[in-house]
């Protein structure tokens, strides 16, 4: 009987980053009285702190597609303030933000914010317009969504994190800048902020009140102990399956009798990719052992419309 593979793209768990602080530009707000909790700026990416380029906004007339919008550009945007943030929709430091992202898109929609989310692939299946379309809709994301398969806005906002936020008045400057999740109060505050300056009335400074789900949930900071991994060759750490990863080539892997902490490994029949891994026959099976409240792995059929069974097990 022909078996429905199983695609694996990433292991997330938390992607620790060198924290940011700090405003940028001509805006200086004090730090929000109101106590988070929360650590500032978890986030992945690519490279070092951007710069920020005046050609960002100009950029948005190269973008691949447009979802949830007709086409946007920088004159047809001039006027108002915007908020544009780079997502891809596995990233779970991204996800983690989404619950404020919408809550600010919802209430200052009518008072001149646009909200516009450039996804950005980190992996190839997410290059993929119909995943990219699925995924906008099963995770609401409702504002417009500029697709950016090709980096071409990436790179014209020197950008190199997800999830980054650039805040643009009205004039078309950027004059805010946040890398990571976190800091969610000093963020609003600058949208306010720079609504009162292009003119809008009744913005008062009263903050969202967001009731996070499931995986936009934060982490338990306090008892995190694992970082974010990989389960192809190119990027992963820690495998441990005895003689370890063969590369593009269908091959056997076992369990050792025992994992140290943030290891992992496979069991059964795998071919390892450079960016996934892909069970050949039934009955495979992954194992890591964290140190955190909960794991996310990144997982999917090999082929569109099928589905594979899978469990989950804490032992």
């Amino acid at each position: 009987m022909k078996v429905s593979k199983l695609l694996l793209g990433a292991v997330l768990v938390i992607a620790i980053g060198a924290p940011i602080a700090g405003f940028v530009g001509d805006i200086k707000l004090p730090r929000s009285s109101i106590p988070t909790g929360e650590p500032i700026a978890f986030f992945h990416g690519l490279g070092s702190t951007p710069a920020v380029s005046p050609s960002g906004l100009a950029s948005l007339e190269r973008a691949d597609a447009w979802l949830n919008s007709p086409p946007l550009s920088a004159s047809a945007l001039r006027g108002k303030v915007i908020l544009v943030h780079f997502w891809t929709y596995t990233c779970i430091n991204w996800l983690r933000t989404q619950s404020y992202l919408r809550a600010w898109a919802e209430k200052y929609k009518d008072k001149g914010l646009v909200v516009i989310g450039v996804h950005t692939p980190e992996f190839r299946f997410e290059k993929n317009l119909d995943n990219v379309r699925r995924e906008t809709k099963a995770l609401r994301v409702d504002y417009p969504v500029a697709v950016d398969s090709e980096y071409v806005i990436w790179r014209a906002f020197d950008n190199n994190y997800w999830p980054a936020q650039y805040f643009i008045d009205a004039q078309g400057r950027v004059r805010h800048t946040h890398f990571g999740e976190g800091s969610y109060d000093q963020s609003e505050m600058v949208i306010q902020r720079l609504l009162m300056e292009a003119g809008a009335d009744g913005i008062g400074d009263g903050l969202v009140t967001v009731e996070p789900r499931g995986f936009e949930i934060a982490a338990d900071w306090a008892t995190l102990k694992s970082p974010e991994n990989y389960v192809g060759y190119e990027r992963t750490e820690g495998f441990a399956s005895p003689g370890g990863a063969t590369r593009d080539t269908s091959h056997t892997y076992e369990v050792p009798g025992r994992l140290s902490p943030n290891n992992w490994a496979l069991s059964g029949d795998w071919t390892v990719k450079r960016d996934a891994v892909e069970l050949n026959k039934p009955n495979g099976r992954i194992a890591y052992r964290f140190h955190a409240r909960d794991v996310h792995l990144v997982m999917g059929p090999a082929a569109p419309g099928t589905s594979v069974k899978f469990r989950v097990s804490d032992r």
